[in-house]
């Protein structure tokens, strides 16, 4: 019961400090707005797809787990510049668990990036984007993971760095494989059989596949349940790891 209500209370603070900004909801949705606007146009002859709609099936559900994996590992920033200002080393002396300290600026996250998601949705809709609300929720429920999982680890690799000049770096060079390994952009099943083969050992590979079969309708793909098991034991893992990071620092 403890633990619940310290996950409230940080998590409202965070989501009130997310509400006095609220430019930086749209800040990480520009970049998903863009690529829907001006690059998805352009699949409809590149994926032979036999209509708008179907390649927008194609492209957004890869778009959402983007913006998941992206707007998560750079939370981190955040965290240090708490740190510069004194708010972890002051946790120090309350009795917040700090497990709480970690889960409450993580589903703060999750929130903000559930509402970037239903933003981008809406706005696939009017190019003719149809899915079935459950499977949307599903697909969701699949980038909340991803969310939870990506910015955990963002905040316990910010714990451990302690520095804008090297999470930066680090956090990009992470993303940019994960991203190409992906097949966010375009389905992996365009590429060569080496890559495809590479692509299988990337965890986010059998999420944007999951999304994908979800917004299809084809709920009984085993990339559905296989992407959801994968991440959320790793996202477990994620939350368990950093968790441990912030129990170093609040000492």
């Amino acid at each position: 019961m403890k633990f619940a209500r310290d996950t409230w209370l940080i998590f409202q603070r965070q989501f009130q400090l997310l509400l006095r900004n609220p430019v930086w909801l749209f800040v990480g949705v520009f970049q998903p707005v863009m690529y829907l606007l001006l690059f998805a146009p352009l699949l409809k002859a590149a994926l032979n797809a036999p209509t708008q709609a179907a390649a927008y099936k194609i492209f957004v559900p890869g778009l959402l787990v983007l913006l998941a994996i992206f707007g998560g590992l750079f939370q981190g920033f955040g965290l240090i510049a708490e740190l510069r200002a004194g708010v972890i080393e002051r946790s120090r002396v309350t009795p917040v668990s700090r497990l709480a300290l970690l889960l409450g600026r993580s589903l703060r996250d999750v929130v903000s990036l559930i509402a970037q998601a239903i933003i981008i949705t809406l706005l696939a809709l009017l190019f003719d984007l149809r899915v079935f609300i459950g499977y949307l929720l599903l697909a969701y429920l699949m980038l909340a993971l991803i969310a939870l999982m990506t910015s955990a680890v963002s905040y316990g690799v910010a714990l451990k760095v302690k520095s804008e000049d090297a999470l930066a770096p680090l956090m990009n060079t992470v993303a940019q494989p994960v991203l190409l390994l992906s097949g966010i952009l375009l389905p992996l099943a365009l590429a060569p059989g080496w890559l495809q083969g590479i692509a299988n050992w990337n965890p986010f590979s059998w999420a944007v596949e999951g999304t994908r079969a979800l917004f299809a309708g084809d709920l009984g793909n085993d990339r559905v349940w296989q992407g959801l098991t994968i991440i959320a034991v790793l996202a477990v893992a994620g939350v368990v790891w950093a968790a441990r990071q912030f129990a170093r620092s609040v000492r």
